[in-house]
């Protein structure tokens, strides 16, 4: 699904580290991947054979979903020991039988109880949002957005790496649809009168930076050591 359907806005995130600290981390860990059994290989044995900075994608959605209709419920009243029924609308409600336990505990004057099937009418009013990585998974945003931690010309910085740009693969469709169906929850079985809407507040496209190292160690075998540029971390 193509952006011209959605208002979608586009934010890069400054990395705080550059290649030559990612290229440094690199050289600290890098044969701690080919460690076995208790045994690392020597710094000599482990290769950088390429280290490229990626902008992987996350999208990031919020709305809101509004829902009223009417359900069928019953309502339990107490009235005095003396009342026998209720009169409601046309219908004649009578008391509920006390069990044995009930009188032994209460007697005959204990108040009684009296089941009034009913209809509420329901208003449910949900908000929230989603997060889901570049390969469409839901995951926790864990990053800060404001006028620090991002970059001024985000679609310049894309432009200039749009070899290494991940771009989000699940559709914009789907990831709305997935937060209308966390929103909506299940509703009950017996409504009637159903009126819902959902209203999407916002799509954001958020590329984060990440160093990632392709690593050949002894027999050839080869790992990968991924550097988040944002958090200085290791993935």
């Amino acid at each position: 699904m193509t952006k011209n359907k959605y208002d979608i806005k586009t934010i890069v995130l400054k990395k705080i580290i550059d290649e030559k600290d990612a290229s440094v981390i690199i050289e600290e860990k890098k044969t701690s991947l080919f460690k076995k059994l208790f045994k690392k290989p020597s710094p000599e044995e482990v290769h950088v054979q390429s280290l490229t900075l990626y902008y992987e994608s996350l999208l990031k959605i919020s709305g809101k979903y509004v829902a009223d209709y009417f359900r069928k419920s019953t309502h339990v009243i107490s009235v005095d020991s003396n009342v026998k029924e209720v009169v409601l609308g046309g219908g004649i409600f009578p008391i509920e039988s006390k069990s044995t336990l009930r009188k032994a505990f209460v007697g005959n004057r204990g108040k009684n109880k009296i089941e009034l099937p009913l209809e509420e009418h329901v208003f449910v009013e949900e908000e929230g949002e989603v997060t889901f990585d570049h390969h469409g998974r839901e995951i926790k945003f864990q990053f800060t957005i404001n006028s620090k931690t991002v970059e001024n010309y985000p679609q310049q910085i894309l432009e200039s790496n749009s070899s290494t740009v991940k771009k989000p693969e699940i559709t914009y469709d789907a990831a709305v649809d997935q937060l209308k169906l966390i929103l909506k929850k299940p509703l009950e079985q017996d409504i009637r009168n159903l009126n819902d809407e959902f209203t999407l507040n916002a799509i954001s496209e958020i590329y984060v930076p990440i160093f990632e190292a392709r690593l050949v160690g002894p027999n050839k075998k080869i790992e990968i050591l991924r550097i988040d540029a944002i958090r200085n971390k290791i993935l």
